[in-house]
């Protein structure tokens, strides 16, 4: 059973939470640019790009993206992009709240860990010489997310030197050794979760890809 049908969230449920989010993403980029606050500003633009990356997958690839695969893609990004913004009586969610971080990674990690999952299953079915048994198939998606979130601290440590070195506030911060470190760790916790339950969920988007494979040419 999928984690959505389990929770009994309707489709069209589904499809408002998924817009709402994209809206409130909208104002955050208005709201940066009132405020002056570049890490508001491109942090929240991303973000409201990305979510219309499911409608460009589903009808210009043929990639089936249901209600809960897109509100789960949003809300990833939605976090992301609410956790630089100074929020009242709360503060800004990165810096104030211990967990968001954590939170964020999790969710981030996931969707990582689902586009490896997916595509490493969809080579496994397209080809015959091509065999991931279920053991290889889960260390392939924690070394595969793992990888990218080491490549995505790095990232953040570059642009955080360059900020510094330029006197400018900076988009992404990295704020040391320790924050890393549980970083990946989160990172990890959203790789097992795909690995554990990620078949039942992406089984629409593995066939999709398959047959994509399939085609002469591809």
């Amino acid at each position: 059973m999928k984690i959505r049908d389990a929770l009994h969230i309707s489709t069209e449920r589904q499809r408002q939470a998924s817009k709402a989010m994209r809206a409130l993403l909208g104002l955050m980029v208005v709201f940066g640019l009132l405020t002056g606050s570049a890490g508001v500003v491109v942090n929240a633009l991303v973000a409201f790009a990305v979510t219309f990356l499911p409608g460009v997958l589903e009808h210009d690839y043929d990639i089936p993206m249901d209600a809960g695969l897109t509100l789960w893609l949003t809300l990833a990004v939605f976090l992301h992009g609410l956790g630089t913004v100074a929020l009242p009586f709360v503060g800004t969610p990165y810096s104030d709240i211990w967990w968001y971080d954590h939170l964020t990674h999790v969710l981030s990690a996931s969707i990582v860990a689902a586009v490896g999952y997916a595509t490493a299953r969809a080579f496994d079915l397209h080809s015959e010489a091509v065999s991931l048994p279920p053991r290889f198939m889960f260390v392939f998606i924690l070394t595969f997310t793992l990888a990218f979130g080491v490549f995505w601290e790095v990232i953040e440590f570059v642009i955080s030197l360059t900020a510094a070195s330029l006197g400018i506030g900076s988009v992404l911060t990295q704020y040391g050794l320790e924050d890393t470190m549980l970083d990946l760790l989160f990172d990890t916790a959203g790789a097992v979760a795909v690995a554990v339950w990620g078949s039942g969920q992406l089984t629409g988007v593995v066939t999709a890809l398959t047959a994509r494979f399939d085609r002469p040419g591809a």
